[in-house]
């Protein structure tokens, strides 16, 4: 299997490369020249496999330059029940006839961001032993990206972590797991901004060829192909468990930011698992609502994106949508280069001549979730059914109640991250309760911060890179 670019201008590569890399030198998104075909037989065989069974089947089709044995290995030391609670992994939980939680949130910083980061921490140190190879991460997150890259990257040979996030825009508790960390390869850096300002300075110095060249530089957000590869094994899981036949289809409901989870999910409907709708669920940030209700895609500038009590979702340029776009439009890498150099600049484009291939073709449905949504949303849940969500998954829900077919619609909500990340808000909706945690995150609000913060400049984030990371001499 080999990776090309969505821009066109990139030479085919090897998935352990693409891993490496992050953003395409000719600053597209890497993905792979085509999506294996899933058969029913195939279905029929990986139905009862288990979770690290499975991730193989579907992992070895795409990283198969790794050695089976060793791609095995990473796989079985990632995902077990040590690291997540339970041989599930990823449990499914019926909430009502027709309406189930994909419980993603059971790693280590709890949140669904650890399914895939776990993975990536693991085969990140598996390559650069190989290679003889040293990374330099930066990475932008508006919330869970980031600690569950700092904890799956901790104390890992050969990688240093910088990871940007947006001054004061974050949960208490959110900040508290990511700075409070004290291993010598993780750097934080808070900015005076939003998340898509955190998100251009790392796309801007991924793109300056030479500082990229000499410092190595990698990324572990959803543009890294690793994490949507392995996002796409739980969605075949989630599928396996709530059907027994695989002419049953089912529809699944993903808060939605930045495009990534949900991409993986289209990913697998690509290679023929049976579902039927992806519904994209967003908040006030909805610029991809407005797109696939309507077709038009229009980033806003930061000082227009809202602070909200889903903060993970507070993005108002979905990176991972090109990979998408590329697809519906034929795979036209030009016109792709062309229309999101504009987003780079504040366009936007329209490809409302397009909706029913978006709609129906590819599947996808969405809505939006405001504050007093998710309020009452966590409210009835936990007053009908004594099930308590964060406000993210309070989303998804809301919004596959919503757009939920009356002809019996199976839908699946990816469960985003567990309620106590965002306790102000359950307090808010619910009135004042004990919300559980884990017993290793007890106290963890009350340790230590370390976090520079730095103006809205790449430069200052380039300088932080240059006093901690020596540069190659070449």
């Amino acid at each position: 299997m080999k990776y090309i670019s969505t821009r066109g201008q990139t030479a085919p590569m090897d998935f352990s490369d693409v891993l490496l890399m992050g953003l395409a030198p000719d600053g597209g998104l890497m993905l792979p020249e085509h999506y294996p075909n899933i058969d029913s037989t195939t279905l029929d065989e990986w139905r009862t496999l288990s979770y690290p069974q499975l991730a193989m089947a579907i992992m070895q089709r795409f990283a198969t330059d790794i050695p089976t044995a060793d791609l095995q290995d990473i796989i079985e030391r990632t995902y077990t029940a040590e690291v997540f609670g339970s041989d599930e992994i990823v449990p499914v939980r019926k909430l009502e006839d027709n309406l189930y939680i994909l419980g993603l949130s059971n790693g280590p910083t709890l949140a669904f961001k650890d399914v895939a980061m776990q993975f990536l921490g693991n085969a990140f140190e598996y390559v650069l032993k190989r290679k003889d190879a040293r990374i330099t991460i930066i990475g932008a997150t508006s919330g869970d990206t980031g600690s569950a890259a700092e904890y799956a990257l901790r104390g890992k040979d050969n990688i240093e972590v910088f990871m940007l996030s947006p001054h004061g825009k974050m949960s208490e508790f959110q900040r508290a797991q990511m700075y409070s960390l004290t291993d010598d390869n993780i750097h934080n850096i808070a900015i005076d901004g939003m998340f898509d300002d955190c998100q251009d300075i790392v796309k801007a110095l991924q793109q300056d060829a030479e500082f990229k060249a000499a410092y190595n530089l990698g990324t572990v957000n959803s543009i890294n192909w690793g994490r949507i590869l392995a996002q796409i094994v739980y969605y075949f899981k989630a599928y396996f468990a709530v059907t027994t036949s695989n002419d049953e289809k089912v529809s699944f409901s993903v808060p939605s930011g930045n495009f990534g989870n949900i991409c993986a999910g289209h990913i697998a409907r690509e290679m023929g698992l049976p579902i039927d709708r992806l519904i994209v669920a967003t908040n006030e940030n909805d610029v991809l609502n407005d797109f696939f209700n309507q077709g038009a895609y229009q980033p806003r500038p930061t000082d227009k994106t809202y602070v909200t009590s889903s903060p993970s979702m507070d993005i108002s340029k979905a990176s991972n949508f090109e990979r998408f776009v590329y697809l519906l439009l034929d795979k036209d890498s030009a016109r792709v280069s062309e229309l999101f150099e504009g987003v780079k600049s504040g366009q936007g484009f329209d490809l409302s001549d397009l909706m029913e291939a978006v709609n129906t073709r590819y599947g996808f449905a969405a809505g939006k979730s405001t504050h007093s949504d998710r309020l009452q949303t966590i409210k009835a849940l936990y007053e009908q059914h004594g099930e308590l969500v964060d406000p993210h998954t309070a989303d998804g829900i809301k919004v596959a109640k919503e757009l939920q077919r009356a002809a019996g619609e199976v839908i699946i909500c990816a469960e985003t991250a567990l309620p106590v990340k965002f306790a102000d808000t359950i307090v808010e909706a619910i009135g004042p309760i004990e919300i559980t945690r884990p017993a290793h995150t007890e106290g963890l609000e009350d340790l230590p911060q370390h976090v520079v913060v730095l103006d809205n400049k790449a430069e200052l984030v380039a300088e932080q890179i240059r006093q901690h990371v020596t540069p190659n001499l070449a």
